[in-house]
């Protein structure tokens, strides 16, 4: 980061320097300083930065700086002069958050608008005078169809997380969008990579664009140690909980392939007597926010989530981050460790890998180019839980060993029908019901039932069972380290 760059360098509005000093921040960020002034003056922009990186910043400061500059003549309602599109509620309300907070010194008026929650609020809202609308496409579409929403006036566009947008299919709804608004416009793109599908998508939008990137495609940030366990997937809750209150970890953010899986995992966990809650498309819009409030707040210690849901969660110096199943694309890896390891913390990202998943795990390794490391769990014993046999259970040494390349490799487990992005295909919109993959519960059929005592399929508690006895998850002192050791 140059140290000679200042916000008040960039040529903002007082208001704005007087906020972004109120949130603590001096220096900006690459993206913003790079960013900021290629909004400001006024031409298109393509954009590549990943999540944690300050994009969000980068184009609501300029924006924000643009309105103050440029007031309306008259505001009418529902009728906004920016729009800002993502393919997350989560994002969009943090997006919406962020020009709350920057704006907080003006009379900049926003709105946040997705679908998932009821309609006659938003109805109600557009009523007013509005500026800057943040929107998901799909509900978007809807009101404009109701005709209760304007967007002949917006003066600014931008495409935000565009890349995950395409990966969600709202291409069509991206496009249906475009054509309700006026030619004349500055459009800015924002993508976590210049893929040829997102440079397609801007040829399409933008205008003699300019360009800044600040991270190499596929990268994962030094600042995150990144390790992996071999297990059987059968032990994997009891290994993840043993590792959680043994760690005295407070606050971790677990990735699970499917919707059902989180429900599942949440209430293992909550069983063992751990505040967890779950996260995912199929919860509604204030289950959803209760959920990731109390894990900002310190209330929930693990948040279960699929990709999608944690797709743009912003949350400062998030610790620790648990796969406790490895994505089917690779390239869901980098997202998901990118949670942690944010605005200059130190972060940890663990995988549970069982010897059906090393396939997934290679090809992680060759898209980073790094070698996750395996570790042992001090004191981790599946066989004692059901045996008493202090002796380490063997088919995850022998899976260890076959990692290592101490073993040949045995023949193919199951193979995972999962679509490893929450169910979604093309064209699937907020809260749409995906595919059956998301029915797998995860379990070897050839184990038979699995399932922990007490977890109860289909229902979706998302946060401590009633009941469940309290143990205290306050980190201690040295007890990470020790209880995680790298593997001989």
């Amino acid at each position: 980061m140059d140290t000679s760059i200042t916000f008040a360098s960039l040529g903002l509005a007082e208001p704005l320097l007087r906020a972004v000093h109120d949130a603590g921040y001096t220096h900006p960020t690459p993206i913003q300083a790079q960013a900021i002034p290629r909004v400001l003056e006024g031409g298109d922009l393509l954009a590549a930065a990943q999540t944690g990186t300050g994009k969000t910043a980068g184009f609501t400061l300029p924006i924000l700086h643009y309105l103050i500059q440029n007031p309306a003549t008259s505001r009418q309602p529902g009728r906004p002069r920016v729009l800002v599109l993502t393919p997350t509620r989560e994002l969009t309300a943090q997006v919406e958050e962020s020009v709350r907070l920057y704006g907080r010194h003006t009379q900049i008026r926003s709105m946040v608008m997705f679908g998932g929650v009821n309609i006659n609020p938003q109805i109600t809202a557009l009523r007013k005078p509005l500026d800057i609308l943040v929107a998901t496409p799909g509900r978007l579409l809807d009101h404009a169809q109701q005709k209760t929403l304007d967007l002949s006036g917006v003066e600014i566009l931008v495409l935000d997380e565009a890349d995950r947008m395409l990966d969600m299919g709202f291409i069509h709804d991206i496009r249906r969008v475009l054509r309700l608004l006026p030619a004349k416009r500055q459009n800015l793109l924002f993508s976590a990579t210049f893929s040829d599908e997102i440079r397609g998508l801007a040829q399409g939008i933008l205008h003699n664009p300019g360009e800044v990137s600040v991270a190499r495609r596929n990268t994962t940030s030094e600042l995150v140690s990144q390790r992996m366990v071999m297990t059987e997937q059968s032990h994997k809750r009891d290994l993840l909980s043993h590792i959680i209150r043994e760690s005295g970890w407070h606050q971790v953010l677990v990735f699970t392939r499917t919707k059902h899986g989180a429900n599942r995992l949440a209430e293992k966990l909550a069983k063992d007597g751990l505040t967890a809650a779950a996260i995912h498309g199929n919860k509604s819009q204030a289950a959803r926010t209760k959920a990731l409030a109390g894990f900002k707040d310190g209330k929930v210690a693990v948040l279960v989530a699929t990709d999608i849901a944690a797709r743009g969660l912003d949350i400062d110096q998030l610790p620790q981050v648990v796969n406790f199943e490895l994505p089917n694309v690779p390239e869901d890896y980098v997202h998901r460790i990118g949670r942690t390891g944010r605005a200059g913390s130190t972060g940890s990202a663990l995988s549970l890998v069982d010897q059906t998943e090393i396939k997934l795990l290679r090809a992680i390794e060759r898209l980073t180019k790094q070698t996750i490391e395996p570790i042992v769990v001090e004191g981790w014993n599946p066989a004692a839980m059901v045996t008493g046999d202090s002796a380490p259970d063997a088919r995850e040494k022998r899976a260890l060993a076959r990692l290592q390349g101490d073993l040949p490799a045995g023949r193919g487990g199951r193979r995972d029908a999962g679509t490893g992005r929450e169910g979604h295909r093309p064209g699937q919109r907020d809260g749409q019901r995906p595919a059956s993959a998301e029915r797998r519960t995860g379990q070897d059929p050839r184990r038979g039932n699995a399932r922990p005592q007490g977890a109860r399929s289909g229902r979706d508690t998302g946060a401590t069972s009633s009941g469940a006895p309290r143990r205290d998850t306050r980190p201690r002192t040295g007890q990470s380290s020790a209880l995680l050791h790298k593997a001989d």
